[in-house]
């Protein structure tokens, strides 16, 4: 069959891993490649409204600081777990309560995420560019909201803002933590941007003192060549600069539509 005319299904079907990727011929992975990164994302059946999951059909190398499933691992799963300032109290174990919630929603394997947001409305832009893909999947809450060098103090809630940034092709290490600063400097803009105003210093927010952020790139060899950088100047630096910055300023509108910015 003639590739111009292979239907998108079998596209997904490539992309989610059910054929071997190296068997495609070069015109065929240039297609799957510009593809946005293959994700579900939907609340969790098992966790009571409050655990969202985004699950890759195709294994993903991951890098973020999250309590549980952080530093660099192989995963298919991350998962945002809901709780309320009671749940969360100074005496609580954070890492034990979350790991406690991912394997009630039954996904224990999965990077976890806590936030106080309303799981309903997180927020997912995606974009694509010159054979590469990005999506970003993000909650976001101010209730915890500080500028960066603004002394420390027990924090008042646990409002937060949590994001995944996923590519469509493998990072190497490198790219990896440069992807991270990029998401980063992304959702600060974001933040300052919006006028919100940190709770200790009252100076412009930079996020708030929880903020996460989860990077995820196929492993190397299943979808096209490894980027060695992804800075500013690259096509994929540009993708996640992109969605993150569009999916944080969506979700920190919402959050202070509803809450205002006292």
């Amino acid at each position: 069959m003639a590739v111009n005319f292979l239907p998108e299904r079998w596209l997904d079907a490539l992309a989610f891993g059910a054929w071997p990727w190296s068997r495609l011929d070069a015109r065929l992975r240039a297609r799957v490649v510009g593809k946005t990164p293959m994700l579900e994302v939907a609340l969790a059946a098992g966790g009571e409204g409050r655990t969202l999951v985004a699950r890759f059909a195709r294994w993903q190398r991951f890098s973020s600081w999250a309590i549980v499933g952080g530093g660099f691992r192989r995963g298919r799963e991350v998962a945002w777990c809901q709780v309320t300032d009671s749940e969360l109290s100074p005496d609580v174990d954070a890492t034990r309560f979350l790991a406690g919630r991912l394997a009630s929603a039954a996904v224990p394997d999965a990077v976890g995420l806590l936030t106080s947001s309303d799981l309903s409305r997180y927020v997912v832009r995606s974009a694509a560019a010159g054979g590469i893909a990005a999506r970003c999947v993000a909650t976001v809450g101010l209730g915890n909201r500080l500028r960066a060098g603004d002394a420390p103090a027990p924090a008042r809630s646990v409002g937060t803002i949590n994001l995944l940034c996923a590519l469509s092709r493998p990072l190497s290490e490198n790219a990896m933590l440069e992807a991270t600063a990029l998401c980063a400097e992304a959702r600060a803009v974001a933040v300052i941007e919006s006028g919100a105003r940190s709770l200790r210093s009252e100076l412009p927010a930079s996020g708030t003192g929880t903020d996460c952020q989860v990077i995820a790139a196929p492993d190397e060899g299943e979808t096209g060549e490894t980027l060695a950088f992804v800075g500013k100047h690259t096509e994929a630096g540009h993708l996640i600069g992109q969605v993150v910055l569009s999916a944080v300023t969506a979700g920190v509108e919402a959050w202070l539509a509803e809450h205002g910015r006292g």
